[in-house]
This record gives structure tokens, C-alpha cells and sequence, in this order.
């Protein structure tokens, strides 16, 4: 049977990576985000190999996410294996001087988007007594770095959570795995400075970052793992990477 994938924050970066590494191999797809015009593009390139459908919702939006899952036609409310990708980063500066805004939204989508996708996803695995749960962390989550508290403490709760679904859901048939990037070059630095390229390109000077396809690489490995096996947890960084903030630059 082929498996039905549901991936959220799909139009861009790590997102759309999974998403072209799940067509090739045929699966069918669940294509989630913000972006319309984004979605209809994918639906052509990504429905060539693999049968397409898309969700137009923001995570952060509790009853647009309810609404979105529970509008999936009949053969297509099977989900096999969720994706929770969509997240974001804002800003850094010391809590003292930190945006709120900047806060809500770092906690309302790496956290609560993820919980309402989740537990809008997840009935419908334990009725079938199977699926497989992606949930896409960061180094940030395992070592807090000055100026980014929110973030990391944001993707902390994403380990936790990783954790506290294992416990719940293996009962159930359900593997749950927690994928940590390090240093990967998407637009994720652009959205942190606020469309910022200088600022952002200096993120990656002077060695060589990830990149999605490196991510989405560690996502099909877990996903396609023999059925007996789990893939519990797994941190990647650029080799040049020794930790968080720790990066040997040329």
C-alpha cells in the first residue's frame, strides 16, 4: 500500500525538501501551508510522480487547522506519516529587550501548531493502529544559546514532546521520531532577521551548511527503517559544526 504523507510547512526549505524526496518515491502527499500560489506549483512539479493534494492553513490558527484536516475527502484522511516541519524564528536579543510578538509567534507555531496538527493527525493513527510521527526539532532545542531563549526553549518543548508522544503512541503502533538540524542554509535566516540578506548570508560564511536535501535525506532513512525499528532521535550538523554556536570558519 502506498503510504499517504502529511507535511506541514511545505512550500519552502526543509518542507519542500521532504516533500521532493517523498515524490520520489511515489508517496502520496498532503502538501500543508500558508502560501496558495505556492501549493499550486508544487501540485504540478511534486504531481507528476506522486498524487497530490493540497491544505492551504497556518499552524499557529487552531480551528483553520481543525477545519483543513477534517475537510480531507474520504481516500485521503488516511494519514501514514505526519510531518510536522512548520515552525519559525524571530529576532534575537536578551529577554530583557525581547519582542513579545516575536515570542507568541515562536511558541504559537514550533509548539501549539505543531500540537494542533498533531492532534488532529493522530486519532485517525491510533484507530488504525499505525503511522509514523516526523517531528523537526534543532540543536537549538538541545543547547540553549544566548539571545535565542525563546527559540530554543520553543524547540526544547519539541523534544519534549517528541518524548511524551513515544510514551503515549508506541502502544498504539506508532513510531515517533525526533530529527534535530544544525546549521542549515534556508530562508530560515532571512524570517529570523526580518529579510535581512546581509545579515543572514553572514550566518554561513566561511563553511560549508547544510541543506535541506541533507535533512529530508535523515527523514526518509527513519521513515522507510524496517518496521521492528525506530529511529528515536537524531541531531545533524555540518561538519564543521562542533555544537549550536560552535562553527570552525575558514
Amino acid at each position: 500500500m502506498t503510504p499517504t504523507a502529511l507535511i506541514t510547512g511545505a512550500t519552502s526549505g526543509i518542507g519542500l525538501a521532504i516533500a521532493t524526496a517523498f515524490s520520489k518515491l511515489n508517496y502520496r502527499l498532503i502538501l500543508c501551508g500558508r502560501r496558495q500560489e505556492r501549493l499550486d506549483e508544487l501540485q504540478q512539479s511534486l504531481g507528476q510522480n506522486s498524487a497530490c493534494y493540497t491544505l492551504n492553513f497556518d499552524v499557529r490558527d487552531r480551528a483553520a487547522v481543525e477545519t483543513a484536516i477534517a475537510s480531507l475527502p474520504d481516500d485521503w484522511k488516511t494519514v501514514d506519516i505526519l510531518i510536522n516541519n512548520a515552525g519559525n524564528a524571530h529576532g534575537m536579543g536578551p529577554i530583557h529587550e525581547g519582542d513579545v510578538d516575536d515570542w507568541d509567534a515562536m511558541i504559537d507555531g514550533n509548539v501549539k501548531g505543531l500540537l494542533y496538527v498533531t492532534r488532529a493527525v493522530s486519532p485517525g493513527m491510533v484507530a488504525n493502529g499505525r503511522g509514523h510521527i516526523v517531528n523537526i526539532s534543532s540543536i537549538a532545542g538541545k543547547q540553549t544559546y544566548a539571545n535565542g531563549g525563546v527559540y530554543c526553549a520553543s524547540k526544547a518543548a519539541v523534544e519534549a514532546l517528541s518524548t511524551g508522544m513515544r510514551l503515549d503512541l508506541t502502544q498504539h503502533g506508532i513510531r515517533i521520531t525526533n530529527i534535530a538540524p544544525g546549521a542549515v542554509e534556508t530562508e530560515f535566516s532571512l524570517v529570523r532577521f526580518k529579510g535581512d540578506e546581509a545579515r543572514a548570508a553572514k550566518i554561513y560564511e566561511g563553511f560549508s551548511p547544510l541543506t535541506a536535501t541533507d535533512i529530508a535525506d535523515a527523514v526518509v532513512y527513519a521513515v522507510t527503517a524496517p518496521p521492528h525499528v525506530t529511529i528515536a532521535d537524531m541531531t545533524i550538523l555540518a561538519s564543521a559544526q562542533a555544537a549550536a554556536t560552535t562553527i570552525y570558519r575558514k
